[in-house]
């Protein structure tokens, strides 16, 4: 049989996929690693369909294998007779828990299937939540930002695990960079605070994360030249920033190159 590592989002009940909560559905047992992904399952299986699983609160290396091997014994376990779903918060792959268990599970239970569910991730989130867009041809890094770290080089990047916002923030900004802050984005427990003050968010939150922006960053983008046209002026058509339109420029509607027709192509009679 089979293990779904299902992507629950990142918290709110109806950002689950419809894959998602399909599998949630129709597997026999649901282990969860944690409160916060045990309860946005159960808004989609009864609570007589949670399998349990301890994690011991240690970083010490080998009680944390130990608790995973427990852990991927007792999911190969449940997976010999009936599908069973193993729940994160986000998409299964990305900054999760899921990883440890399908290592173990590799290593240890072979024979066992495997199959992940992406879910929507604070990756992907993060932009519709700071009013961010990340346009094509641009790039965006991510890095983790605990303790108070505050990684620089990138013009753009995303930060996780923002525990210590005050001293990063004094760091990046030290460095150029402008950062908005957000917590508990989409969801359902805690408060979510979107805002550029970090002593606002000075309290420690493993649920923080911020994108910082550096002042060298600029934006060439064809629909610019938009921003700031009176739309009731009657221009006589959409034209470039040098009042050509976009097809002649070579770009299509999505931002690429359009291609050139080939020689030929409307000629009756050609192979």
């Amino acid at each position: 049989m089979t293990v779904y590592g299902i992507g629950l989002g990142p918290g709110e009940a109806d950002l689950v996929t419809v894959r998602g909560k399909r599998l949630l559905e129709s597997v026999d047992t649901v282990y969860s690693p944690g409160r916060l992904s045990r309860s946005v399952a159960l808004n989609h299986v009864e609570e007589s369909k949670l399998g349990d699983l301890d994690f011991p609160m240690t970083r010490d290396r080998d009680k944390l294998r130990r608790a995973w091997r427990e852990a991927a014994e007792a999911v190969a376990a449940g997976a010999h007779t009936e599908d069973v779903a193993f729940v994160t918060l986000g998409d299964p792959n990305v900054y999760s828990t899921f990883g440890h268990l399908r290592r173990t599970l590799s290593a240890f239970h072979p024979a066992v299937d495997v199959e992940v569910v992406p879910g929507v991730s604070a990756v992907t989130a993060f932009a519709t939540a700071l009013g961010v867009e990340v346009e094509s041809g641009t790039g965006l890094s991510l890095r983790e930002a605990a303790d108070g770290a505050a990684p620089t080089g990138p013009e753009r990047m995303i930060l996780f695990k923002v525990t210590d916002a005050v001293e990063t923030d004094e760091a990046l900004t030290a460095a150029g960079y402008d950062i908005t802050y957000g917590r508990r984005l989409f969801m359902e427990q805690g408060e979510t605070v979107v805002t550029s003050d970090p002593e606002a968010i000075a309290e420690r939150d493993y649920y923080t994360l911020a994108y910082a922006e550096h002042e060298s960053f600029e934006r060439d983008l064809v629909t610019a030249a938009f921003e700031g046209v009176d739309a009731d002026a009657g221009s006589g058509g959409e034209a470039g920033s040098n009042g050509t339109d976009a097809a002649e420029d070579g770009l299509t509607a999505d931002g690429g190159e359009a291609e050139a027709p080939s020689r030929g192509a409307d000629t009756e009679g050609s192979e």
